[in-house]
């Protein structure tokens, strides 16, 4: 198996120094709602899991959640909430929305304000070690003082002005400085330190967490493009700072960002984010996975409505070919999947080249149909189906209804099949007749108009 390390910048052969895998994750901020990018990152990393399970390969993955921070105190502010209950609300919303996209949770979860101890205990070391210093409360780390700052991002001293202007502070001995532990300020919250009540630093408390869970060099560690610099490069820096221990991390595993139409990032901070939970009023679990994995993991994604219709049609495919009446049943003639098995094994192994794999899938769907057609026996067929998009997290359940989508929704959707219809655009039309079923809602049309049911 071959995974692509941001670090050499090349896929390089995975050989695991533990047993098992030691997998660290960054997962959110809790302030608001989780969109459709923290979605897509963690089913990523969780894929990594289970595919690496799926080849007999023991896993521990650790996924964060940053629970203290400037956002989440500024968010807290302006809502009126205490800070707290905004964390708690949004991390189980987070789990609630990952639940609801098939995702299987980390290993481990912990969370910034139930580790304070450790980080506490990281920090010392450095500051006894003379990589960071006290200035006001504060403790900030010694950038200069680490030779090999910047070999993840390829960012070099000379640039170290960009990293200045993120955390611009008149007490730090350089602009370039970051903060491990920030001194407390009115209405913020605040831990005794050896240094004077503060709280952590965002970059520390990954380094800690990481090393409490899961030692002081890992396999994988695992998040988003945009958090290559400076989270990841500040990370490298304390962690091998504090234990001498180098690699920290053995691969640097990066996926790429979620965009909206118009390539602009989809984030919270842009307030141009779908959230998981709107998402799945409208699609199942199985679609929205299956179009995150049209893209490579390393590619941008980009959210549009019309691919999700897609991938729910495709999804159909696949569930039908599960669910195909096996009309040779008696007959010894049985159709072997194996060929298709050693191709999706193929292709994940190759840095998890999901849109290979699905090719792989749709491959063996078209082959059930033909076998079935031909009067073999499509028993093995179908259940190597079902054990391909397994791996991918798949269900190829029927569609949950109930009622979720509003009746207001449900008419808008069916307005909008009406123009494109009177505008002769019936790809489209089909495409909100697919948004529908999958939504539990069989629309008829009448000389009267389109009538709808839940079915």
């Amino acid at each position: 198996m071959q995974l692509y390390n941001t670090l050499t910048r090349q896929k390089e052969d995975f050989k695991q120094i533990s047993d098992p895998v030691r997998m660290y994750v960054c997962g959110p901020t809790t302030y608001d709602e989780p969109h459709l990018g923290h979605g897509l990152s963690t089913v990523i990393f969780e894929l990594l899991q289970s595919y690496m399970e799926y080849r007999g390969i023991n896993v521990k993955r650790v996924q964060n959640f940053t629970d203290v921070d400037d956002k989440i105190i500024d968010r807290a502010a302006e809502m009126g909430i205490d800070w707290f209950d905004l964390t708690q609300e949004h991390i189980n919303s987070f789990l609630e929305a990952m639940d609801g996209l098939n995702v299987q949770p980390a290993d481990v979860h912990p969370r910034v304000t139930e580790e304070i101890d450790p980080i506490i205990e990281l920090i010392g070391k450095l500051v006894d070690s003379g990589a960071a210093y006290e200035a006001g409360g504060s403790v900030y780390f010694r950038v200069r003082r680490d030779e090999d700052y910047g070999k993840l991002s390829g960012r070099t001293a000379d640039r170290m002005d960009e990293l200045a202007r993120l955390e611009p502070d008149l007490l730090k001995e350089n602009p370039e400085d970051f903060a491990l532990w920030k001194a407390w300020k009115p209405g913020e919250p605040a831990w005794e330190s050896p240094w004077g009540p503060g709280r952590p630093g965002w970059h520390i408390e990954c380094s800690a967490m990481a090393r409490r869970y899961l030692g002081d060099q890992i396999d994988i560690h695992g998040g988003g493009l945009d958090l290559v610099f400076p989270h990841h490069e500040n990370e490298v820096a304390q962690s091998e700072s504090a234990t001498g221990v180098v690699p920290f991390a053995r691969f640097w595993v990066h996926n790429g960002l979620l965009r909206m139409a118009g390539d602009e990032k989809m984030s919270k901070s842009l307030g141009n984010f779908v959230t998981v939970r709107d998402a799945l009023k409208s699609h199942t679990p199985d679609a929205i996975r299956l179009w995150i994995f049209q893209s490579h993991y390393r590619s941008p994604a980009t959210y549009d409505a019309e691919n999700l219709i897609a991938a729910e049609r495709a999804v159909r495919r696949l569930r039908q070919a599960a669910n195909a009446v096996n009309t040779g049943e008696d007959s010894g003639d049985r159709y072997d999947a194996e060929h298709i098995k050693q191709r999706f094994v193929v292709a994940m192994d190759d840095d998890l080249n999901t849109p290979r794999a699905l090719a792989t899938i749709f491959d063996l769907a078209r082959e059930i149909f033909t076998a079935q057609s031909d009067g073999s026996n499509i028993a093995d067929g179908q259940a190597m189906l079902r054990e391909l998009v397994g791996v991918l997290g798949m269900t190829l359940d029927e569609p949950r209804h109930g009622g979720e989508a509003g009746d207001g929704k449900i008419d808008e959707l069916i307005a909008e099949r009406q123009n494109a219809r009177q505008k002769r655009d019936f790809e489209t039309a089909d495409g909100i007749r697919d948004q529908l079923m999958s939504m539990g809602i069989e629309i008829s049309d009448t000389t009267q108009g389109t009538t709808w049911r839940r079915t």
